[in-house]
């Protein structure tokens, strides 16, 4: 019997490793050594998916000194593979909101440039594939800092260098690529995003987003018309050279909004591709071919509900698995009805709650509830085979 473990993380209460050593325990306390599991602790492109992308590889995050969203000194981790050929940059380590949060939130002035200094050292290290997960940013700048930090000027009018961040888009009239890192073209950039909205307008990175960084109604409207001239910008002067992008709306469309625009700059000049962040970490982690063969798998997060089902964890996971292996759900809360359950490709789901309640009231029990709740699922299967 190979069992599959691959959860979430349960937000505030277990990390994704914890989760998976947890329904580990419970799948032994039924089948002890009869079962082979395989633990595959999951993320979703966002916070956690550095260290389940590093303990995938075998490999301890290193530390480095870069800056945060507003230029002041920070430490932050990154991963690379013992052959250095991979490297995974978790972007919010260097421009996160948490970072920032002891000041007055400055939306205009946020970059991405700290988040290029850790491309430009993984770079240095010789890494081929870069996995860039940018959840968490206080940023909005589409991603020039970091293609600063790599060397390009965002250059105004009068050939100088643009303010950094948000408020410097709208002066841009051109971009000087002759000082780009030397392996920036030729390194693989995948970007893991969790959400689809576009560059620009109501659903778009400043309209969306922009609020949670800081901005006023003011701010967001300079946001919003700094990222379309940007988008503009890196048609008709770059004109795309890399991918050969055909018009504008390929800059602008579905996911460009994720991290304030980070995606345009990284698409545009670098060739990058947009991934759904669990799938990345599906594909990094090899869960497809770890689950070939199984009998069951399970996952879990917090909370299943129609989100689950939208490019994060659970969602990759079902996709990962072969037609004929039932998926279970753990979770602090189900929200999605049996039908809904079933519908999705998931053969059972349950709450680690013994009814209505906060997760963050179950914190000091949450991995015995996660143990109990999968021996009880183990249980009710092994009386049925």
């Amino acid at each position: 019997m190979r069992i599959v473990i691959a959860p979430d993380s349960f937000k505030g209460s277990l990390s994704a490793a914890e989760a998976a050593a947890a329904m580990a325990a419970g799948v032994r306390d039924v089948f002890g050594d009869t079962a082979n599991i395989v633990q595959r602790p999951m993320a979703d492109g966002g916070e956690g998916t550095l260290d389940v992308i590093a303990s995938a590889w075998e490999v301890v995050p290193e530390t480095m000194t870069t800056v945060d969203a507003i230029g002041r000194p920070i430490r932050a981790r990154f991963g690379i593979s013992t052959d250095g050929r991979r490297a995974i940059i978790e972007a919010a380590e260097a421009n996160g909101l948490p970072h920032v949060s002891d000041v007055t939130l400055r939306p205009l002035r946020a970059d991405t440039f700290g988040v290029g200094l850790i491309a430009r050292k993984v770079l240095d290290r010789g890494a081929t594939e870069i996995l860039l997960c940018i959840g968490g940013s206080a940023t909005t700048d589409g991603g020039t800092g970091l293609l600063t930090a790599l060397g390009v000027r965002f250059l105004d009018a009068h050939g100088r260098n643009v303010a950094p961040g948000g408020e410097g888009l709208a002066a841009i009239t051109s971009v000087d690529l002759s000082h780009l890192h030397a392996r920036a073209r030729l390194a693989t950039w995948r970007i893991a995003v969790d959400v689809d909205n576009p560059l620009c307008g109501e659903q778009g990175a400043a309209a969306t987003f922009g609020p949670q960084k800081g901005a006023s109604p003011h701010d967001v409207g300079l946001l919003d018309a700094g990222l379309a001239h940007l988008a503009g910008i890196l048609h008709d002067v770059v004109n795309a050279p890399v991918n050969a992008v055909a018009d504008i709306q390929s800059l602008t469309g579905p996911g460009f909004g994720a991290a304030g625009g980070l995606p345009v700059c990284m698409v545009a000049l670098l060739d990058a591709h947009m991934v759904q962040g669990s799938r990345l970490v599906v594909d990094a982690i090899g869960l497809a071919e770890a689950m070939a063969g199984a009998t069951l798998v399970f996952t879990g997060e917090g909370s299943f509900d129609s989100q689950s089902l939208g490019g994060k964890v659970i969602d990759g996971v079902i996709a990962a698995a072969s037609q004929d292996c039932p998926i279970i759900v753990i979770a602090g809360r189900v929200a999605l009805s049996a039908a809904e359950t079933r519908a999705a490709g998931v053969a059972g789901a349950f709450s680690i709650a013994p009814g209505p309640t906060d997760l963050a009231r179950l914190v000091t029990t949450a991995a015995e509830r996660v143990r109990e709740t999968t021996a009880h699922v183990c249980g009710l299967l092994a009386a049925r085979a």
